[in-house]
């Protein structure tokens, strides 16, 4: 299997885990549809530089219309969508050296809309877009960054990131559920959650200071764009489930194995 001239939808391709993500699928000799709201130069010239076919369109993922634009662009251009990867979102970085996001009781409702508008209305309107031309194929990936769980109690670490992970585990029921609905097409849609730093090096991120934070993200964004391109390349019994990548090889993530 090969990910070689498929049709490649990357949401948040503008920097972080969808740059890497663009640029492992370019040098895989992927066709490319980098989407995102902030400025692609960088990530289009690099992917460039590996001869790939490339397109950029900056889209809104939280407008409907938008985004029907933007799909029915890359399906006339490329002629199909083989995968589409929502790597999309607003995201609780600071563990980065950024100020927490407000606690529940001091948010802003627009901020809390903004978020999920974001991160899972976006998943939800791509997904919705892209799904009839990958139907009409009868096969077709999509990956969604969902992840995390309900369980285990509070986490003191995790103050401020309540619209966020709400967000991700909302967005990996949307993809047990999709996956449900589209199983019969052929169609195989996955959550896939990279985890930060800490989960990959084994670090309590609270207690390192954000340039050692910053030095393990960009370790973890070289890897993440190979994973990606494992995952475009499933088999089936993958779908609706939350996987990842271990030693080369895709793995179910631990709570998906009871």
């Amino acid at each position: 299997m090969s990910v070689r001239d498929k049709s490649v939808i990357i949401t948040g391709a503008a920097q972080g885990h969808g740059r890497s993500i663009a640029n492992a699928f370019a040098s895989e000799g992927a066709r490319l549809a980098l989407v995102d709201i902030a400025p692609m130069d960088q990530v289009v010239s690099e992917c460039e530089a590996y001869e790939a076919d490339v397109m950029a369109i900056p889209t809104d993922l939280r407008e409907p219309e938008s985004v029907r634009s933007m799909v029915e662009q890359v399906h006339k251009r490329h002629g199909k969508i083989d995968v589409l990867i929502n790597d999309a979102g607003i995201v609780t970085h600071f563990r980065y050296g950024v100020p927490n996001w407000p606690m529940i009781a001091d948010m802003d409702p627009a901020f809390f809309d903004n978020v999920i508008r974001t991160n899972l209305f976006g998943t939800f309107l791509t997904t919705k877009f892209t799904l009839p031309y990958m139907q009409a194929q009868g096969a077709g990936h999509i990956i969604n960054f969902g992840q995390g769980g309900v369980g285990g109690g509070p986490r003191a670490g995790s103050i401020g990131s309540a619209v966020y992970g709400t967000s991700k585990v909302a967005i990996r029921a949307f993809t047990q559920n999709v996956a449900a609905e589209v199983q019969k097409d052929g169609i195989c849609v996955m959550s896939f959650g990279p985890g930060g730093p800490g989960a990959v090096k084994g670090h309590d991120l609270d207690s390192l200071p954000p340039e050692q934070v910053r030095t393990l993200a960009a370790e973890i964004h070289m890897d993440l764009g190979s994973h990606l391109v494992m995952l475009a390349e499933a088999p089936m019994e993958f779908t609706g489930r939350m996987v990842g990548v271990r030693e080369g090889k895709l793995v179910l993530n631990s709570d998906e194995k009871a």
